[in-house]
């Protein structure tokens, strides 16, 4: 018998399960999905072509309004790269400073103070290489000459044996696929030109940017937080955060993966007693920031060595040095270290960095995997909906006394 309630006007109806936020957003979208179209032609097509037609416009509209942002970047690229460069310089620079401030540094003098750590760094490295090449550079050059043409009389006179006509022919050949090649890298879309004027106005922009980062980094981004709606502040703060804080977990990482190949390959050319040893440690330690790729690149130039200097049998211990670096480097240093501070497979930072070499040349294979990383943290932050729970009125930054234009106005007393 059914039940019926105390009044005895019939049985109790049951109860209905409590609606919540998430079941209301679905049961909305569930009939809206199968609410009939309107229109004769939306009625006779299948609900699996709507659902097509629907995201290939909205996916269409995005893809447009990134290709404008890559044009514009594209065009902009001579203050976009430095720029860049000087984000990458600040995530590695702020902790030092305030590190500093930490120990009761005066402010000014914990700022002044990492700018000519940066400046003395940089500058004493590049003088030391361009001191050993200048000095070295008439031996390089005659030794280069002569194992050239050593080379080509053993293509001659060996069990190949080519005419001077085939190797000049074969010469021209590896020559121009070289440049073709190289051209990608050298001149990408977002290369900051090759002039003198170009590179000048590139590093005096990166120190000012560097400049700023570190004096009002925060007031900056707190600016650049309130471009946004009101409603997506929290999360673009929060996504913004999360990501600087993987940048900066890359820029320390990376110092220390590049030390590592750069005291490595190093260390192997100095036991075989090559010259320009210390060219060849920089540049590794450079190279090591493009991932997988730039240290062997870099590595190839000691091999170059060894076979210029030594020979064949001191080229090959040399390249046997920098796969044994590589190797370390792929199998230890990048699953522990790298991995556990980017969170990103091995997989995806090869293919960033084949992507972004192809797009943007060198800027676009040193930036591709800080820009990965960051835009995959962003990513899971924002679909995770921590923001949530911190409503839009709750995120008032305070204001920066460099993106402040309007004063305070200053609250008069009240006359009795």
């Amino acid at each position: 018998m059914a039940d019926s309630d105390s009044t005895g006007q019939g049985p109790v109806p049951p109860a209905q399960p409590a609606t919540t936020p998430a079941r209301a957003r679905f049961l909305r979208r569930r009939r809206d999905l199968e609410s009939p179209a309107t229109g004769p032609v939306d009625e006779s097509l299948p609900r699996g072509v709507r659902l097509a037609g629907a995201w290939s416009w909205r996916l269409l509209v995005i893809g447009a309004v990134i290709a404008v942002a890559i044009f514009l970047i594209v065009q902009l690229r001579l203050i976009v790269v430095p720029v860049l460069i000087a984000v990458l310089l600040g995530a590695l620079l702020v902790p030092y400073k305030d590190f500093l401030v930490r120990h009761r540094w005066p402010r000014w003098l914990a700022i002044v103070a990492t700018l000519l750590t940066l400046v003395v760094v940089v500058g004493g490295l590049f003088y030391l290489v361009i001191w050993q090449i200048a000095r070295e550079s008439g031996d390089l050059r005659t030794q280069s000459v002569a194992a050239f043409d050593q080379f080509r009389a053993w293509l001659t006179t060996g069990p190949i044996g080519l005419t001077e006509d085939q190797i000049n022919s074969a010469f021209a050949s590896i020559w121009k696929t070289i440049q073709e090649d190289s051209a990608v890298y050298i001149s990408g879309a977002l290369s900051v030109g090759s002039t003198l004027g170009h590179v000048l106005a590139g590093a005096l922009l990166t120190l000012f940017s560097v400049l700023f980062i570190l004096i009002d980094g925060r007031g900056i981004w707190h600016w650049v937080v309130r471009v946004f709606p009101k409603n997506a502040r929290a999360a673009v703060d929060g996504a913004g955060q999360e990501g600087w804080r993987t940048l900066r977990n890359f820029a320390k990482v990376q110092i220390l993966v590049a030390s590592i190949d750069a005291l490595g390959i190093g260390l192997g050319a100095f036991f075989l007693g090559l010259p320009l040893v210390l060219p060849i440690a920089v540049l590794v330690f450079l190279g090591s920031f493009i991932p997988i790729v730039g240290a062997v690149v870099t590595g190839a130039l000691a091999v170059f060595v060894a076979l210029v200097f030594k020979g064949w049998v001191f080229a090959v211990i040399m390249l046997a040095v920098v796969l044994l670096v590589q190797q370390i480097e792929g199998h230890v240093l990048q699953p522990l270290i790298m991995g556990s501070a980017v969170k990103v497979h091995p997989l995806a930072v090869v293919l960033a960095v084949a992507a972004g070499s192809l797009l943007a040349g060198i800027p676009g294979a040193l930036f591709a995997v800080p820009f990965v990383a960051v835009l995959n943290v962003m990513v899971h932050y924002v679909s995770s909906g921590v923001w949530r729970t911190k409503p839009p009125e709750a995120w008032v930054p305070p204001p920066g006394p460099i993106w402040e234009t309007v004063p305070r106005q200053q609250r008069r007393p009240r006359a009795d």
